[in-house]
């Protein structure tokens, strides 16, 4: 009786011991995010879940693995590169977003047209098909797509897709529903504060980033030290409403590495 209740006790302290060192690994190392808007479509879906890498870029007081944090700035801390999708705290509201990284400190952006240009260099498109997803609620929020036709509930939301290159050969998807006058699509030119980087999401027409101020509700230039840590990798990914609708996964997006 005495080695059975023995045997339990030490089952359970295995399992205590699994449970404490995978929280750890977790505070320590990653960060889980979902994706709540489709501000980063194609590369990016509503439903993804993924974590974040806060060794990336270094520990700073938005991704140190404590409560309170003795320091300010980042410590042990990597420089981040065009083209990384960085999971950020937005400087003004205090809520994370992620976007792509596309102005490095002392870099001139602009967009003319929906064309990206960084230190009057374009970054060239080159057109890789359409984006066509279903016309209907998406996530727990429950909010529609924007499309550039004129989609019937259920029916296909189309965008057209491009392929975008940066200027250090970064490739990846952007999408665009339409083009109109001023920002998001002609834009005056940002000159990226030292310190600071510049944000947009990948679904240009769908995207409130560093093109639009703060003072407009806007991302505006991200200090370094609001960076939490890169994204590389979808884990697991869910169409509906809840993770729980599993006829709503996407097994096709499990484990996929984010470009």
């Amino acid at each position: 009786m005495a080695e059975k209740k023995d045997g339990i006790m030490e089952t359970v302290k295995t399992v205590v011991y699994a449970l404490l060192i995978a929280g750890i690994f977790r505070t320590i190392f990653f960060q889980p995010f979902w994706i709540p808007s489709g501000s980063m479509k194609d590369t990016l879906l509503v439903g993804d879940f993924l974590f974040v890498n806060k060794m990336a870029y270094g520990y700073s007081r938005y991704s140190c693995p404590f409560s309170m944090c003795p320091f300010s700035g980042r410590i042990l801390g990597s420089e981040p590169e065009r083209g990384d999708v960085v999971v950020f705290r937005h400087p003004v509201q205090g809520t994370d977003f992620i976007k792509r990284l596309v102005g490095l400190p002392g870099d001139q952006i602009q967009v003319k047209d929906g064309v990206l240009f960084i230190n009057g260099e374009e970054a060239p498109q080159e057109p890789a098909g359409e984006f066509v997803e279903t016309y209907d609620k998406q996530g727990p929020v429950g909010n529609l797509p924007r499309c550039k036709n004129n989609a019937p509930l259920g029916g296909d939301c189309i965008k057209d897709r491009y392929s975008e290159t940066l200027p250090n050969g970064v490739s990846h998807d952007i999408l665009n529903i339409e083009n109109r006058p001023g920002i998001p699509d002609t834009t005056p030119v940002y000159t990226v504060p030292e310190g600071s980087y510049f944000f947009m999401g990948d679904n240009r027409d769908n995207s409130t980033d560093s093109r639009f101020s703060q003072n407009t509700g806007g991302v505006g230039f991200v200090p370094y030290e609001n960076l939490i840590g890169r994204a590389d990798m979808v884990i697991f990914s869910s169409a509906g409403k809840s993770m729980l609708y599993f006829w709503t996964w996407r097994p096709d997006r499990f484990f996929k590495w984010i470009q």
